[in-house]
């Protein structure tokens, strides 16, 4: 016998056209959709099914919800690239001076537009990040709380420990100076420290509830963590644990074997 056909519940049928009006730029990134007493009456159906229906685009990361504001399309972001020359540009960039625009290598932005929330604290190195460090746990370490933010948005949120000895009593100590032109790069820089190398892990798993909060995720998107320890020489000056959006991300990496 035929299947027979069942037609898609009603939330689906508000959600795809819902849908096609944001790809179709109808509702363009960051409008507000219509608010649910409307879509009631648009499409004759209980406020259940509206949310239902909202719910779903959560879910595939299309809208975003805010209380107080209502919900609207994703704002389109910055796709941000993550690649291993980037470190070099910033060298580069840093003896060369040229640190007026841009905050990295890697994306052009105007100091105008960059902003951060910081906290920093003398704290003493766990056992995990002893390891990455290659020193005894208990040691002393500047541990930095950083969330990036781009003409308000939050980008990045990170934890970045260095070596107390080595920065206390120094600017980059001081939380007045970030954001700093340069960054981690131009900082270590300023106290006589060249980069020689710099070692990254990424993985990827669902947000906190914290981060999800912070860097305003939707449902159903994951981050990205990487765990970076920052080199000179032989000797690791700087670990650090990087949280970004999965989807703002575009992981580049070019390895030389020569």
């Amino acid at each position: 016998m035929p299947t027979p056909h069942v037609p898609p519940r009603r939330y689906r049928l508000v959600a795809d056209e819902l849908r096609r009006r944001i790809e179709a730029g109808v509702i363009p990134p960051g409008a507000l959709l219509p608010s649910e007493s409307t879509l009631m009456a648009e499409f004759s159906v209980a406020r259940g099914t509206v949310r239902e229906a909202l719910a779903l685009l959560r879910s595939e990361g299309l809208v975003l919800t805010e209380v107080g504001r209502g919900t609207y399309a994703r704002p389109v972001m910055p796709v941000r690239r993550l690649a291993s020359e980037r470190y070099r540009k910033e060298l580069e960039q840093v003896r060369s001076g040229e640190l007026g625009t841009s905050f990295t290598a890697d994306q052009q932005v105007d100091w105008a537009a960059y902003s951060l929330d910081k906290d920093f604290r003398e704290v003493p190195a766990t056992e995990a990040v002893a390891e990455l460090f290659g020193i005894e746990p208990g040691t002393m370490l500047l541990e930095r709380h950083l969330l990036f933010r781009t003409h308000g948005a939050p980008q990045q949120m990170s934890v970045s420990c260095l070596l107390l000895d080595m920065v206390a009593g120094t600017p980059v100590a001081d939380p007045d100076n970030e954001p700093w032109p340069g960054g981690n790069t131009s900082q270590l820089y300023s106290l006589g420290h060249t980069i020689t190398g710099v070692r990254e892990r990424p993985r990827w798993r669902p947000p906190s509830p914290d981060e999800a909060e912070a860097l305003r995720i939707p449902a159903g998107v994951h981050v990205v963590v990487i765990t970076r320890q920052t080199y000179v020489g032989e000797r690791v000056v700087e670990v650090a644990h990087i949280v970004r959006r999965a989807d703002l991300v575009d992981l580049d990496y070019w390895i030389d074997l020569t």
